[in-house]
């Protein structure tokens, strides 16, 4: 089993954005040291607690600053840019690090209405619009409009060795489809979904048209997981993005507290069970446990591969999560 991380870059409250983004890029580095195979950053705009509104430019930083373990976005929400311009930044990106960049495409809008109405016009239409928006893209990508095409002679330069790998993200049975009839990689975010992952699956399987010759049906299920040690600090870990989660329901903009301050707050009963309720879908143990829970799920929703994200508020507490599992998983 494969494993990769996907980064939030979630902001402490005892951090700035500043030190969030270098932890994310310090993350990176551990992450090719222990074996995961990639490492994603996720992209969001002005929403508290969150640092990274530009996955271009940490995969950059993060390219320069490791040297074998795949990156890329997770995802670069396409309804808010224009395909040739989101192929020319990752065909950048391949060129300067070959053989290395995955492009998640996603369709979300990744903040508020008025984050979207900034960023992009008619971000509506152009969701309805994302089956064409990710034809294009692959064409750009491929470098292979057909003939008639009016973008025949456009190359979404530098055109690079090997060109970015691209995946599609979703949580439903539309992009499971999407993907499937477009010959992409599909991933599933378990962590975000309540929806039948194991049957949105299935359909993408059922339905998978191969782009080129001989390409198969590659499965990604991201999850929630927070690893240490033994049981019992796992779960005192856990607390903090649990009461951070709760927060954000509720509007407040905090960074994710530290297990003392998720300690302080007190709980009505309607709060205790929502925590209750996001437990169980976080993988949250021992390594032994939470890997032993690593590979039912793998198994469950025939997935060749799992991304784990993980939200803590000290950034050694979430390296050392990536390092147990990883020791557990590849070496026991």
């Amino acid at each position: 089993m494969k494993l990769s991380i996907l980064d939030q870059a979630p902001i402490s409250s005892n951090q700035t954005a500043y030190n969030a983004l270098n932890a994310s890029m310090r993350l990176a580095q551990m992450g090719e040291k222990f074996g995961y195979t990639r490492y994603w950053i996720a992209e969001h705009h002005d929403l508290p607690g969150l640092a990274c509104s530009a996955p271009e430019v940490m995969l950059s930083y993060i390219g320069a600053n490791t040297s074998k373990i795949r990156i890329g976005s997770g995802a670069v929400l396409l309804p808010h840019y224009k395909p040739y311009k989101v192929a020319e930044v990752y065909n950048m990106l391949a060129t300067l690090f070959p053989g290395r960049i995955d492009i998640g495409i996603g369709r979300a809008p990744g903040g508020s209405a008025e984050a979207s109405n900034a960023l992009s016009d008619n971000f509506l239409q152009q969701v309805w619009n994302m089956p064409k928006s990710v034809k294009d893209l692959m064409h750009f990508l491929e470098n292979n409009f057909p003939s008639d095409h009016e973008f025949k002679n456009l190359s979404a330069s530098p055109i690079p060795p090997i060109a970015p790998a691209p995946w599609l993200l979703g949580t439903s049975k539309k992009s499971a489809l999407l993907a499937a009839e477009n010959g992409l990689a599909y991933a599933f975010g378990q962590f975000m979904s309540e929806n039948d992952g194991q049957e949105i699956i299935q359909q993408y399987l059922d339905a998978f048209k191969p782009r080129k010759q001989g390409q198969k049906p590659e499965v990604i299920v991201t999850v929630n997981v927070i690893c240490a040690e033994t049981d019992e600090k796992a779960e005192e870990i856990a607390l903090s993005p649990l009461i951070w989660s709760l927060h954000r329901g509720k509007g407040e903009k905090s960074g994710v507290p530290s297990v003392s301050e998720a300690k302080r707050y007190e709980l009505d009963d309607k709060e205790r069970e929502t925590l209750e309720k996001m437990k169980r879908n976080i993988a949250i143990g021992s390594p032994k446990k939470v890997v032993n829970k690593l590979n039912e799920l793998a198994s469950q929703y025939q997935a060749g591969e799992l991304m784990l994200v993980t939200i803590t508020h000290s950034p050694e507490d979430k390296v050392k999560s990536y390092q147990l599992i990883a020791e557990e998983a590849f070496h026991a």
